[in-house]
């Protein structure tokens, strides 16, 4: 039997949605009824390629909200400090699509699976707002949202290493490739690594807002989430609004990727060595 693409079994966002089990926010998996947890049913694919979708999603985010309306809010154009918090966050999100993108075997991010992001109307006009849309609020559900998706990959990941070790076969597959128990463990390690980056994202998220102390969790958070796939807890469900056009104005993540460069400060380090 021929063994599909990627892009083959992702195909449209509507079909990806569709063969992930969730239609929309509502829509439960089947598997969601079992007595195991809903992690236990993502693959390693279904993984990366949502985290992808993420970090796709985080890079169009924080480039509309340096170049829109709240990007010359004063605390960001008197105080550069707080406006690097935001440059810097842009070139590691896009360092992360681009590492999920090696691992996933996608050549570029033209072959990315989503290509355009909606974000409710106003969400760049302003950096803060009592109500409605506004970039800090928005940036604190999105990093809570990451945050708890990179930690259910995490776990997701060890349990597909602690199967494919105690049970001596091969489980997982990555494209055409069999996964060994100490691949799955890198990708639960990339995953912790991306998580702590993220959540240093939404500590100076809060910082610019004023909050004080913006670093006040003892711990990290699933933010509800017991899946990044499977049922309606999902981190995939989680990030639809995002992909719906319903949400509000469409942005696009190739003119976000093109016209970051000069935006973008450096970041140290590369991924975990496996």
């Amino acid at each position: 039997m021929k063994t599909q693409t990627l892009l083959e079994q992702i195909g449209s966002r509507r079909g990806f949605f569709q063969k992930l089990g969730v239609a929309t926010a509502t829509v439960t998996a089947a598997t969601a009824q079992t007595a195991s947890a809903p992690f236990q049913f993502d693959n390693p694919t279904q993984i990366l390629t949502a985290a992808l979708i993420a970090e796709d999603l985080a890079t169009t985010f924080y480039y509309n909200a340096l170049t829109g309306p709240a990007g010359q809010d004063p605390k960001l154009v008197e105080d550069p400090l707080d406006r690097n918090y935001l440059r810097a966050a842009l070139r590691q999100e896009i360092e992360h699509a681009n590492l999920l993108r090696s691992l996933l075997g996608i050549s570029g991010s033209a072959a990315d699976p989503v290509q355009m992001f909606y974000f409710p109307r106003g969400s760049f006009d302003k950096l803060e707002a009592e109500s409605g849309p506004a970039v800090l609020p928005l940036l604190d559900a999105l990093e809570n949202a990451f945050i708890g998706a990179y930690l259910t990959a995490v776990r997701a990941f060890s349990f597909m290493a602690a199967n494919t070790s105690t049970n001596r076969g091969v489980y997982y597959k990555l494209g055409n490739a069999n996964l060994s128990a100490d691949q799955l463990a890198y990708f639960a390690q990339v995953s912790a690594s991306i998580m702590g980056v993220e959540a240093e994202h939404r500590a100076l998220g809060r910082s610019i807002g004023g909050m004080d102390p913006a670093n006040n969790l003892c711990y990290q958070q699933t933010a509800g989430l017991d899946s990044v796939f499977t049922g309606a807890k999902s981190a995939v469900v989680a990030l639809t609004p995002f992909l719906t056009p319903s949400t509000g104005p469409g942005f696009s993540l190739k003119d976000a990727l093109e016209k970051s460069p000069s935006l973008t400060l450096p970041c140290e380090f590369g991924p975990p060595a496996f």
